[in-house]
């Protein structure tokens, strides 16, 4: 844990002792950009790169080694769309985008953060943290942030049943 993360959780446990009745209510979440989410259509374009990078180390630590051979990703099917052009995609497929759009949020934690998508016509999204990857400011603010992002995601994507 760096040192900024500490002094900003003992800041905020000393002037929340003499601060009083302050709360994480005036917090206001970021504004959200314009622009439609992007996401890999499938897990493969995201682990691609590390593979390749893994496979050129083990060629410079073996001397004598054959030639790495990189395999061939397959394409994604034909993206399926709705009558109104929007995206049809899984609840997994969508709780990555919300994911996505939380972690461009400043502190979002690296781990311990999940998203559930449930609903169907109107789906919607819940975020659920585990113990002590953020701090009850962080979350609030997070919450605070999340019915925006779904939002905004609506009008990209529909839910696939």
């Amino acid at each position: 844990m760096s040192d900024d993360v500490k002094d900003a959780g003992l800041v905020a446990m000393i002037s929340s002792i003499l601060g009083g009745n302050k709360r994480a209510d005036n917090v206001a979440p970021p504004p959200l950009t314009e622009a439609p989410p992007t996401m890999p259509a499938n897990g493969a374009e995201s682990v691609s790169a590390p593979v390749a990078e893994a496979t050129s180390i083990r060629q410079e630590d073996a001397s004598d080694a054959a030639p790495a051979k990189v395999e061939q990703v397959e394409q994604p099917a034909k993206v399926v769309t709705t009558r109104d052009g929007k995206r049809l995609l899984p609840a997994e497929a969508i709780a990555d985008l919300v994911l996505g759009e939380l972690r461009k949020l400043e502190d979002f934690p690296a781990t311990g953060a999940s998203i559930t998508v449930y609903g169907y016509r109107q789906w919607n999204a819940m975020i659920t943290f585990a113990p002590f990857s953020t701090n009850f400011q962080n979350a609030t603010r997070f919450r605070r942030a999340l019915p925006d992002i779904v939002f905004k995601l609506r009008r990209f994507v529909e839910l696939e049943i």
